[in-house]
């Protein structure tokens, strides 16, 4: 680049045009252009988080060229067509959470990877679910090392959000880190605040009045059940919809009263089936009451489910392999006889 030939400076550089304000790559010199007076002071301010005021930098306007530090550049009066130059400091960067926002900032600003900078935010939220489903394989299988890594590839999908949104000059990490701040700390009155609560029960219908006023409603106007995600999985759905509705008050007064919505619901669905009409709806009333079932015994129904699914797969599995010719010739006592001995196994 001309500019920093005049400067006597060499080697990679990281361009800033007004008002994107990129995360700074140290090893890297800086060229910052396109900041007026208001913008310049509010680019410098993010500029000066990273560096030592005492600094030597260059602002250039007209091709002329004046050295300063970044202290003293806090007097200057910036004009659009001035160009700040951070002159590299040959460090690698910092490692850790501030080190992966650099990374990513590299992938998807000038000189980048092609393919990440095709994202959007619409590619990547496949990505976003699949990463998060491996996380939780990692955590059923009790595999502290797969954990590690998959939750560094569930953490590197929000920075990608946020550093699209950076690159288009609204919002960035440290934006989304400030929000999910402050609601934590609103949220916790408990903690950051004088309110006082008995237990975690308390804490939740604590949670729900807060983010009620939160989204503009009172308590009276507004649905407890606002803000449950259509697009989640039926079953997780369910169980985060009871969840909520049982903490406000809609609540059997024990568990006999669910186990025998659970005889009525059968003998629905069987009268259903006889007659050929609602048998889908049905089929969901009794789901729905499976589900306060494993709510009342403290037992997650996505997680259950999967589980099961899991011993189901190996069992299967197992049959297969001790079959030795294809399962469909199986009689039934043949299959009964593979999935005991399966099963003990």
């Amino acid at each position: 680049m001309e500019l920093l030939h005049r400067l006597g400076l060499r080697g990679s550089f990281q361009f800033h045009l007004a008002p994107v304000v990129l995360v700074p790559d140290e090893r890297a010199h800086q060229v910052y252009s396109g900041f007026g007076i208001d913008t310049g002071q509010q680019a410098l301010g993010l500029i000066r988080r990273g560096y030592d005021p005492a600094l030597r930098v260059s602002l250039v306007r007209d091709d002329e060229a004046t050295s300063l530090s970044l202290r003293e550049a806090a007097d200057y009066a910036w004009t659009a067509g001035d160009s700040l130059v951070v002159p590299a400091r040959r460090v690698n960067h910092a490692g850790g959470l501030y080190g992966l926002v650099w990374v990513v900032d590299r992938l998807l600003g000038p000189g980048g990877c092609p393919w990440d900078q095709a994202q959007t935010h619409a590619t990547l939220k496949r990505h976003l679910i699949e990463e998060a489903y491996e996380l939780v394989d990692a955590i059923d299988g009790e595999d502290s090392e797969k954990m590690k890594e998959e939750l560094g590839d569930v953490l590197l999908q929000p920075l990608m959000h946020a550093q699209i949104e950076a690159l288009a000059g609204r919002w960035d990490t440290d934006t989304v880190a400030g929000v999910i701040t402050e609601k934590l700390v609103r949220r916790h009155p408990h903690v950051f605040g004088d309110t006082a609560v008995a237990n975690a029960d308390e804490v939740l219908r604590n949670w729900d009045a807060i983010k009620t006023q939160e989204k503009g409603g009172s308590e009276k106007t507004a649905s407890i059940l606002d803000g449950v995600p259509r697009a989640m999985p039926a079953l997780l759905r369910a169980y985060e919809v009871s969840k909520r509705a049982a903490r406000n008050g809609f609540e059997w007064q024990d568990i006999d009263g669910v186990w025998e919505k659970l005889r009525e619901e059968e003998a629905e669905i069987q009268q259903a089936v006889e007659t050929g009409e609602g048998v889908a709806e049905e089929v969901g009333d009794l789901l729905f009451t499976v589900v306060n079932i494993a709510r009342w015994l403290g037992v997650e129904p996505e997680d259950a489910l999967r589980q099961m699914v899991d011993r189901f797969t190996t069992r299967f599995q197992a049959m297969e392999r001790m079959a030795g010719r294809p399962l469909r010739e199986l009689t039934f006592d043949e299959w009964d006889v593979l999935w005991n001995t399966a099963k003990a196994t």
